[in-house]
């Protein structure tokens, strides 16, 4: 039931993006998930955006961290801080108060990463951590009718993973995970242009080619860019131009693994539920789902509909957020919200501390 001394939020703390709703707000932050970390000390110098600023301009006194790695917590001090900052620049002192915290997790991590997760959340000031699989929230968030007896399918493509999964009557009939998100695809383009033009580049220089040339549908003929890095043989700074056309030779692979997931969750769930999906189509979210093209070209390579969701970065949020507004039911035992349901039944379960350095 609501309280309304008690502040509630449901967070979505990615890979690449943390996304924190708070109830009777709406989406209240949304930050690059990544740190700067000063090499002598460990101390973390910068957070959010102003950290992601430094990527490829930092010193070499200081790193640059993603605390999260493929969706799972990789440091636990490092993401507990992160978070810490994150919460006092929206909520000063009121984090401190009593609050409750839906916070999405990816499906098939081991108890171990969930707990760190959870862990992060109470060790920063909640005295409630319930966690609940991403698909479900981004279900949820996308206004899927997930409670339903019917099949509804997404496909969230965040920066460390990409997620497919079936829900029905508010649970997860199959999904599946790749860890193929947008980082792995400014990775591909890095090491391309390595091999291809013996030139090194940073990780902003090959976002910023994908946002500007990434295409998985076929480019028209002229569309380039010129882009700076160092000369792998020469050592000095060089300029080449690299055009839409070798992008979206490159996408073709990421394309390839999408496609698989979606066939592999289809062929496991029952062919009713299948047979909605085919039907209803498939909500694409996530910050990957922005690639241009995208849908149309999934579409094509399925034959399914492919719909794309009206605020597809923050759907997990919003749908963590959502959970807010109803009581989780929750077997005796559990802390993850594995169904709901409208507000007037169920339990929620305080969250214990767990062992930090098992967590790590």
């Amino acid at each position: 039931m609501f309280n309304a001394l008690e502040l509630q939020f449901g967070i979505d703390l990615g890979t690449s993006n943390t996304v924190i709703y708070q109830h009777g707000k709406g989406i209240v932050l949304q930050e690059p998930s990544v740190i700067a970390v000063k090499q002598a000390t460990g101390e973390i110098q910068a957070f959010g955006a102003e950290a992601q600023a430094m990527i490829g301009r930092a010193p070499g006194s200081l790193e640059i961290i993603y605390p999260l790695q493929e969706g799972v917590i990789s440091n636990y001090n490092w993401s507990t801080a992160m978070l810490q900052h994150f919460m006092k620049k929206i909520q000063a002192r009121t984090w401190l108060r009593k609050s409750k915290v839906f916070i999405s997790i990816p499906c098939g991590i081991t108890s171990v990463q969930k707990r760190a997760v959870e862990e992060t959340v109470v060790h920063k000031g909640s005295n409630r951590a319930i966690t609940i699989e991403e698909p479900l929230a981004a279900a949820l968030g996308a206004g899927l009718p997930v409670d339903e007896p019917m099949g509804n399918m997404i496909l969230n493509i965040g920066g460390g993973t990409a997620q497919v999964a079936i829900l029905s009557l508010g649970g997860i009939v199959s999904s599946r995970v790749t860890r193929r998100g947008g980082l792995s695809i400014d990775r591909d383009i890095i090491e391309y242009v390595k091999k291809t033009y013996n030139l090194e580049i940073g990780e902003r220089t090959a976002e910023d080619i994908k946002i500007r040339l990434g295409s998985v549908e076929k480019p028209e003929a002229g569309e380039q860019m010129d882009i700076r890095g160092r000369d792998l043989i020469e050592g000095l700074p060089k300029t080449v131009t690299i055009t839409a056309m070798e992008i979206y030779r490159l996408l073709d692979s990421f394309i390839g693994i999408m496609v698989d997931t979606i066939r592999g969750t289809l062929e496991d769930c029952p062919p009713e539920l299948a047979g909605d999906v085919i039907e209803q189509g498939i909500i694409l979210c996530g910050g990957g789902s922005l690639l241009k093209g995208l849908a149309s070209r999934l579409q094509k390579e399925t034959g399914i509909p492919i719909h794309l969701a009206d605020r597809p970065q923050e759907c997990t949020a919003l749908g963590a957020g959502k959970m807010l507004e109803y009581d989780i039911r929750t077997p005796r035992g559990s802390r993850s919200a594995s169904g709901w349901k409208p507000a007037g039944g169920g339990s929620y379960q305080e969250k214990e501390p767990v062992n930090q350095q098992a967590a790590e």
